[in-house]
């Protein structure tokens, strides 16, 4: 897929351009590059990188020669200095000779909690969030649109993937929800579902693998059994189920354990 696997996007004000995630390579940057070009010659001010994945930010080079600022969770650099170097080797099976244009771009405008980007007479709020999917997240809502760009904090048909905390991520969903958007860009899946009902489907899956670590911690059973069985009520409703269920379920059972 050659990196080209998350959503991304670009919001234009009157003033400037905010770009929200590059992609997963230089190519799809520049290709996003393009695409803001072919709509617009105003300025790129910002770049949003709403987490670590390289699937959201390998991207990022195409962007550097534009003098724009980089935006980011407060967490976002350690998360980059800890995982950087390990990516662009583990990627290059993925990207091939590909992944010698990739350079780790840090960003210099980090987020707290909250924050606004003023694009001209378009501004855009920030939200650093705490431990769900990463423990660095950030989302972007346009009021003007009503569209929230949320990352990887909501995954739309491609089965969820913890990072983070499952129980934090059950705890951030239920704070996300009261954003007054209308329309989502998730970080994987269909564009543009409504909103809060876009959240429904990963709400009954972590809803689900959270009830079945409980019983299973109460039966004495181990991470390998938790692993292969939990959360396996959802296997029909995501994509790529096999490939992220049991690191899920590994995830939650060492926090459940713990309760």
């Amino acid at each position: 897929n050659r990196g080209d696997i998350a959503n991304i996007g670009f919001i234009v004000g009157d003033e400037a351009v905010a770009v929200v995630d590059c992609g997963g390579s230089v190519a799809v940057g520049e290709q996003l590059l393009a695409a803001v070009r072919s709509v617009t010659t105003k300025p790129i001010r910002y770049v949003v990188m709403t987490h670590v994945h390289p699937d959201h930010m390998f991207g990022a080079s195409a962007f550097t020669a534009s003098g724009v600022t980089f935006v980011g969770h407060r967490n976002l650099p350690r998360a980059l200095a800890a995982r950087g170097d390990y990516y662009l080797r583990s990627f290059r099976s993925q990207l091939g000779d590909e992944v010698e244009r990739v350079t780790i771009v840090v960003p210099s405008l980090l987020v707290e909690d909250r924050a606004t980007l003023d694009l001209g007479h378009r501004t855009l709020e920030l939200r650093a969030w705490k431990t769900a999917h990463t423990d660095h997240d950030l989302s972007v809502f346009d009021p003007a649109s009503g569209v929230l760009f949320t990352g990887d904090l909501v995954f739309l048909q491609h089965t969820p993937i913890i990072d983070g905390s499952l129980l934090g991520f059950q705890r951030v969903i239920r704070e996300l929800e009261k954003t007054p958007a209308t329309r989502v860009v998730p970080g994987h899946g269909p564009v543009g579902a409504g909103w809060p009902q876009a959240l429904a489907d990963e709400r009954r899956y972590f809803d689900a693998l959270a009830r079945d670590l409980r019983q299973l911690v109460k039966k004495g059973a181990d991470m390998e059994q938790a692993a292969a069985s939990a959360g396996q009520s959802e296997r029909g409703s995501w994509a790529l189920f096999d490939a992220y269920a049991p690191r899920n379920a590994t995830a939650g059972f060492a926090e459940i354990e713990w309760e």
